[in-house]
């Protein structure tokens, strides 16, 4: 048997539509510019890497969640930078009017159109990436608000409610996952760079002296995160910001790269901001937001070392890093693929289907009667349609873990055969011990 993974994008893309992991926003319309929906499996897959991250951020004692509001004060953002700085480099193309980013068409230290190759365009202007919307009834200057480009301010501007009220003592942090809005010039490659995405972030407040140390921490705790949801160790990397790549906020940062079809990218940053977001909130409210150190009778600004995920990346990378193709040649020398998403179980959008041997009622009834019994417990799914090799390859192609065939030999013995997805082995057991099976399994 041969095995291959995935070697270009569109196979993912056209596989995601077939099967429902994601579909184009607003097709019937024609489709949105890199707007994207997640269809049954994709929903059920993305909330699992979503509660994967969240249990690992907030199973410890020192963090602690929050849900900020999308729409913030415009002051928050003149705070930050970003009304300043948050821009890309935009150019034109003379000679095909392409429009795309400079600093990702870069050849030989020159600006290339990545359309035609002309090397005649337009002189870099800066783009603001926010949205912008407006409150309130007028569309007026005084109404501007924007659609946040990053959930990490909201965690900041709450930073003294949240030590607060939960009582925290630095080091601690906060999780949060929220949606976030950028304006992007040169969108792409399906859900991985898209204007409307999900960010998981978490921002880890400690003591000025301590960071780097910190810093160290939060490196190896998140890559050691990658492993826990199936990842392929071979196919991740960090990549170093040098000094010229750092952000205007940032004392060190580390990128977590991840092998896709289009080369590496990356899916999430561990980033030292110093001081700088708590300071520049002080500085521009007017609010103190100093910790006090009891013990050692101090007062000080904490440094932030923040974990920033794109949820629709590491999405991506696990629908990446899942697919395989088995190529076997049969006895009468056809060659046979199956196709395999090979998720961690725990992350699959259904860990089990029914699979009746048949339409007959007495064994249907007792299939439906099996499925509402562990739909109590697991993500089920139920397919009476086609054969049962063709059901099965159908659950492989969608990452389903284990099926269960209800035959006629189980009216008599009350037993059923689980298949188990990778091995494709079976094994006959009880009906009343299958739920204890799959908890073991799983």
């Amino acid at each position: 048997m041969e095995i291959k993974k995935l070697t270009d994008l569109q196979t993912l893309v056209s596989l995601s539509k077939r099967r429902g992991f994601v579909f184009q926003s607003s097709e019937i319309y024609g489709g949105l510019g890199s707007c994207w929906d997640y269809g049954p499996l994709g929903i059920n897959l993305k909330l699992n890497v979503k509660q994967a991250w969240w249990q690992a951020m907030t199973r410890r004692n020192d963090i602690v969640g929050l849900d900020a509001a999308i729409l913030m004060h415009p002051q928050v953002w003149k705070a930050s930078g970003h009304i300043d700085t948050f821009t890309d480099p935009l150019v034109d193309c003379k000679d095909c009017k392409n429009r795309f980013r400079e600093d990702d068409n870069m050849v030989d230290g020159v600006a290339v159109c990545p359309k035609c190759g002309s090397k005649n365009l337009t002189e870099a202007r800066n783009f603001n990436l926010m949205f912008k919307t407006f409150m309130g009834p007028l569309e007026e200057d005084s109404n501007t608000v924007f659609l946040r480009p990053e959930t990490a301010q909201g965690i900041f501007v709450n930073y003294e409610n949240v030590q607060t009220t939960s009582r925290k003592k630095i080091p601690f942090g906060i999780a949060q996952i929220g949606k976030s809005f950028r304006n992007e010039i040169t969108p792409g490659n399906f859900i991985f760079r898209t204007r409307e995405f999900e960010q998981m972030e978490m921002q880890y407040f400690v003591k000025p002296g301590e960071d780097e140390k910190w810093f160290d921490h939060w490196k190896q705790a998140r890559m050691d995160f990658y492993a826990t949801v199936g990842v392929d160790a071979a196919n991740l990397k960090f990549s170093e910001h040098g000094p010229n790549a750092l952000a205007h906020y940032a004392k060190a940062a580390f990128d977590v790269e991840y092998k896709f079809p289009f080369g590496w990218q990356e899916v999430e940053g561990i980033h030292n901001r110093s001081d700088f977001d708590l300071t520049q909130h002080q500085t521009h409210s007017g609010k103190k937001l100093e910790y006090f150190d009891e013990a050692a009778k101090e007062k000080y600004v904490p440094y932030v070392i923040e974990t920033a995920v794109g949820c629709d990346r590491l999405t991506l990378a696990i629908l990446c890093d899942a697919y395989r193709e088995e190529h076997r040649t049969l006895d009468n020398g056809k060659e046979d693929v199956r196709i395999v998403m090979g998720f961690k179980p725990s992350l699959a959008p259904y860990k089990v289907a029914i699979l009746p041997l048949s339409k007959k009622p007495h064994l249907k009834e007792v299939a439906v009667k099996l499925r509402d019994n562990l739909s109590k417990h697991f993500d089920i799914t139920y397919d009476e349609a086609g054969s049962i090799g063709k059901r099965y390859r159908r659950q492989d192609e969608i990452g389903t873990p284990f099926c269960v065939t209800v035959d006629f030999e189980s009216l008599d013995d009350n037993a059923v055969t689980i298949r188990e997805r990778d091995t494709m082995e079976q094994v006959r057991i009880p009906m009343d011990k299958v739920k204890s099976h799959i908890f073991e399994a799983l």
